[in-house]
């Protein structure tokens, strides 16, 4: 009685088991997934090695769904910010622009008006040196003398201690004291970008 028990239990547990597995694998799978540029993307080599983000291959839409929470990375509600920080570079200038800064050079755009100004009225008139035209991300030559940031000035912009300068013909150059790379230009309409680390003309 006991061995037939046993059978009726096996029996049982397997066909069980065959059900399970059959329900599984016989689920109809969709001929299109449902993001089909995301799965397009995936296909090509860069974006089966993980270097090619699937959403840029995602077309625009010309005419978006008014009832969407996000239109192009932007929040698509009634008094909702514009040109945040979290769009996406390729449906921003403003960010695209801010992705070329160098990091330390970010915190220096982002500074509010009054510690911009007090940077730039604060260093612009102390004596003019030899130094040659440098943006953002330029690398300023050991020969040119840097001076630190007075301690009055940085009491008023905290973000500025520890930084040095330079001034040439009213500009001020605030520059990163470890790697001699400028990382902000005052007046800021002076303001140009070039990649980390190249070298001053």
């Amino acid at each position: 009685m006991r061995s037939t028990l046993l059978r009726s239990a096996a029996a049982l547990a397997f066909v069980a088991g065959t059900s399970l597995a059959f329900a599984q694998t016989s689920q109809s799978v969709p001929a299109e997934p449902q993001n089909s540029a995301g799965h397009q993307a995936q296909q090509t080599k860069s974006g089966q090695g993980g270097k090619e983000e699937p959403s840029s291959h995602a077309t625009q839409d010309s005419n978006p769904d008014p009832n969407a929470v996000f239109v192009n990375g932007a929040l698509n509600v009634p008094n909702a910010p514009a040109n945040t920080d979290t769009v996406p570079a390729k449906f921003s200038a403003k960010n695209a622009a801010d992705d070329k800064l160098i990091t330390v050079a970010y915190t220096f755009k982002i500074l509010p008006d009054d510690q911009r100004n007090a940077i730039l009225q604060a260093l612009k008139d102390t004596q003019p040196m030899a130094v040659p035209r440098a943006d953002i991300g330029n690398e300023l030559p050991a020969s040119v003398e840097l001076r630190a940031v007075p301690s009055e000035l940085a009491k008023r912009v905290p973000h500025a201690d520890g930084y040095l300068y330079a001034v040439s013909d009213q500009r001020v150059m605030l520059v990163y004291p470890a790697t001699r790379i400028v990382v902000a230009v005052y007046p800021e309409d002076d303001m140009n970008t070039v990649g980390s680390g190249e070298s001053a003309r």
